[in-house]
Protein backbone atom coordinates (compact mmCIF):
# COMPACT_ATOMS: atom_id res chain seq x y z
CA UNK A 1 0.00 0.00 0.00
CA UNK A 2 2.80 2.39 0.73
CA UNK A 3 4.15 1.58 -2.65
CA UNK A 4 0.87 2.39 -4.28
CA UNK A 5 0.51 5.60 -2.33
CA UNK A 6 4.11 6.56 -3.15
CA UNK A 7 3.58 5.86 -6.82
CA UNK A 8 0.31 7.82 -6.78
CA UNK A 9 2.02 10.73 -5.00
CA UNK A 10 4.91 10.65 -7.48
CA UNK A 11 2.39 10.59 -10.36
CA UNK A 12 0.52 13.61 -8.91
CA UNK A 13 3.79 15.49 -8.32
CA UNK A 14 4.92 14.69 -11.85
CA UNK A 15 1.58 15.90 -13.25
CA UNK A 16 1.86 19.16 -11.27
CA UNK A 17 5.45 19.57 -12.45
CA UNK A 18 4.44 18.95 -16.07
CA UNK A 19 1.54 21.43 -15.70
CA UNK A 20 3.82 24.23 -14.46
CA UNK A 21 6.51 23.28 -16.96
CA UNK A 22 3.96 23.57 -19.79
CA UNK A 23 2.86 27.02 -18.52
CA UNK A 24 6.49 28.14 -18.34
CA UNK A 25 7.25 26.83 -21.80
CA UNK A 26 4.14 28.57 -23.23
CA UNK A 27 5.25 31.87 -21.63
CA UNK A 28 8.75 31.37 -23.02
CA UNK A 29 7.25 30.61 -26.44
CA UNK A 30 5.23 33.86 -26.30
CA UNK A 31 8.34 35.82 -25.37
CA UNK A 32 10.29 34.21 -28.20
CA UNK A 33 7.47 35.07 -30.63
CA UNK A 34 7.63 38.69 -29.49
CA UNK A 35 11.40 38.70 -29.87
CA UNK A 36 11.06 37.19 -33.33
CA UNK A 37 8.55 39.88 -34.41
CA UNK A 38 10.74 42.59 -32.95
CA UNK A 39 13.78 41.27 -34.82
CA UNK A 40 11.80 41.22 -38.06
CA UNK A 41 10.76 44.82 -37.54
CA UNK A 42 14.34 45.78 -36.71
CA UNK A 43 15.51 43.99 -39.86
CA UNK A 44 13.00 45.95 -41.97
CA UNK A 45 14.06 49.21 -40.33
CA UNK A 46 17.74 48.41 -40.89
CA UNK A 47 17.06 47.60 -44.53
CA UNK A 48 15.21 50.89 -45.02
CA UNK A 49 17.92 52.83 -43.21
CA UNK A 50 20.72 51.14 -45.13
CA UNK A 51 19.04 52.15 -48.39
CA UNK A 52 18.72 55.75 -47.17
CA UNK A 53 22.32 55.76 -45.93
CA UNK A 54 23.51 54.45 -49.28
CA UNK A 55 21.58 57.21 -51.05
CA UNK A 56 23.06 59.81 -48.69
CA UNK A 57 26.58 58.51 -49.30
CA UNK A 58 26.02 58.60 -53.07
CA UNK A 59 24.73 62.15 -52.79
CA UNK A 60 27.72 63.16 -50.64
CA UNK A 61 30.08 61.62 -53.19
CA UNK A 62 28.39 63.61 -55.97
CA UNK A 63 28.71 66.81 -53.95
CA UNK A 64 32.38 66.06 -53.21
CA UNK A 65 33.11 65.47 -56.88
CA UNK A 66 31.31 68.72 -57.79
CA UNK A 67 33.25 70.68 -55.17
CA UNK A 68 36.56 69.23 -56.36
CA UNK A 69 35.69 70.16 -59.95
CA UNK A 70 34.82 73.72 -58.91
CA UNK A 71 37.99 74.04 -56.84
CA UNK A 72 40.03 73.03 -59.88
CA UNK A 73 38.29 75.79 -61.84
CA UNK A 74 38.97 78.35 -59.09
CA UNK A 75 42.69 77.53 -58.75
CA UNK A 76 43.76 79.84 -61.63
CA UNK A 77 41.72 82.67 -60.10
CA UNK A 78 43.46 82.16 -56.75
CA UNK A 79 46.84 82.18 -58.48
CA UNK A 80 45.88 85.43 -60.21
CA UNK A 81 44.87 86.94 -56.88
CA UNK A 82 48.20 85.86 -55.41
CA UNK A 83 50.06 87.47 -58.32
CA UNK A 84 47.95 90.61 -57.95
CA UNK A 85 48.87 90.74 -54.27
CA UNK A 86 52.55 90.55 -55.14
CA UNK A 87 52.18 93.30 -57.75
CA UNK A 88 50.32 95.53 -55.29
CA UNK A 89 53.04 94.92 -52.73
CA UNK A 90 55.67 95.98 -55.25
CA UNK A 91 53.62 99.08 -56.21
CA UNK A 92 53.27 100.00 -52.56
CA UNK A 93 56.99 99.63 -52.03
CA UNK A 94 57.66 101.80 -55.07
CA UNK A 95 55.17 104.44 -53.85
CA UNK A 96 56.86 104.46 -50.45
CA UNK A 97 60.23 104.91 -52.10
CA UNK A 98 58.94 107.78 -54.29
CA UNK A 99 57.29 109.39 -51.28
CA UNK A 100 60.44 109.19 -49.18
CA UNK A 101 62.51 110.58 -52.08
CA UNK A 102 60.10 113.50 -52.52
CA UNK A 103 60.12 114.22 -48.79
CA UNK A 104 63.91 114.17 -48.74
CA UNK A 105 64.02 116.61 -51.68
CA UNK A 106 61.50 118.92 -49.99
CA UNK A 107 63.47 118.86 -46.75
CA UNK A 108 66.79 119.61 -48.45
CA UNK A 109 65.21 122.43 -50.51
CA UNK A 110 63.64 123.87 -47.38
CA UNK A 111 66.92 123.66 -45.46
CA UNK A 112 68.77 125.37 -48.32
CA UNK A 113 66.08 128.04 -48.60
CA UNK A 114 66.16 128.61 -44.82
CA UNK A 115 69.93 129.04 -44.91
CA UNK A 116 69.70 131.40 -47.88
CA UNK A 117 66.91 133.37 -46.23
CA UNK A 118 68.83 133.67 -42.99
CA UNK A 119 72.00 134.81 -44.68
CA UNK A 120 70.37 137.29 -47.10
CA UNK A 121 67.35 138.26 -45.13
CA UNK A 122 68.94 140.26 -42.36
CA UNK A 123 66.72 143.27 -41.99
CA UNK A 124 66.05 145.67 -39.27
CA UNK A 125 63.30 144.57 -36.93
CA UNK A 126 59.99 146.23 -37.67
CA UNK A 127 59.40 149.25 -35.59
CA UNK A 128 55.66 149.23 -35.14
CA UNK A 129 53.31 146.55 -33.98
CA UNK A 130 51.43 146.60 -37.29
CA UNK A 131 54.64 146.03 -39.27
CA UNK A 132 55.51 143.08 -37.01
CA UNK A 133 52.05 141.55 -37.57
CA UNK A 134 52.32 141.95 -41.35
CA UNK A 135 55.80 140.45 -41.39
CA UNK A 136 54.65 137.51 -39.28
CA UNK A 137 51.68 136.93 -41.60
CA UNK A 138 53.93 137.03 -44.67
CA UNK A 139 56.39 134.63 -43.08
CA UNK A 140 53.64 132.21 -42.18
CA UNK A 141 51.51 132.21 -45.33
CA UNK A 142 53.58 133.56 -48.19
CA UNK A 143 57.14 132.52 -47.48
CA UNK A 144 58.19 130.48 -50.51
CA UNK A 145 61.43 129.47 -48.82
CA UNK A 146 59.48 127.36 -46.32
CA UNK A 147 57.48 125.62 -49.00
CA UNK A 148 54.61 128.09 -49.22
CA UNK A 149 51.77 126.71 -51.32
CA UNK A 150 54.08 124.86 -53.72
CA UNK A 151 54.03 121.68 -51.66
CA UNK A 152 50.25 121.43 -52.12
CA UNK A 153 50.78 120.92 -55.85
CA UNK A 154 53.13 118.04 -55.15
CA UNK A 155 50.60 116.48 -52.79
CA UNK A 156 47.90 116.75 -55.48
CA UNK A 157 50.19 115.09 -58.03
CA UNK A 158 51.02 112.27 -55.62
CA UNK A 159 47.31 111.73 -54.82
CA UNK A 160 46.43 111.55 -58.53
CA UNK A 161 49.23 109.06 -59.20
CA UNK A 162 48.11 106.94 -56.28
CA UNK A 163 44.47 106.91 -57.49
CA UNK A 164 45.52 105.88 -60.97
CA UNK A 165 47.71 103.07 -59.61
CA UNK A 166 44.82 101.76 -57.51
CA UNK A 167 42.57 101.47 -60.58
Amino acid sequence: MIYQLSVALIAVAFAVLVFFLIRTLKAAQGSLDNVSRTLQEVQKTVDELSYEVKQTVRHANDITADVQHKIKKIDPVLESVENLGEVLSEVTAAAKQVSSTLMTKFQTKRAEADKAAQSSHVTAPPATQTERTLQSYDATYHDEAKGGKNWMGYVDIAANVWQRLRK
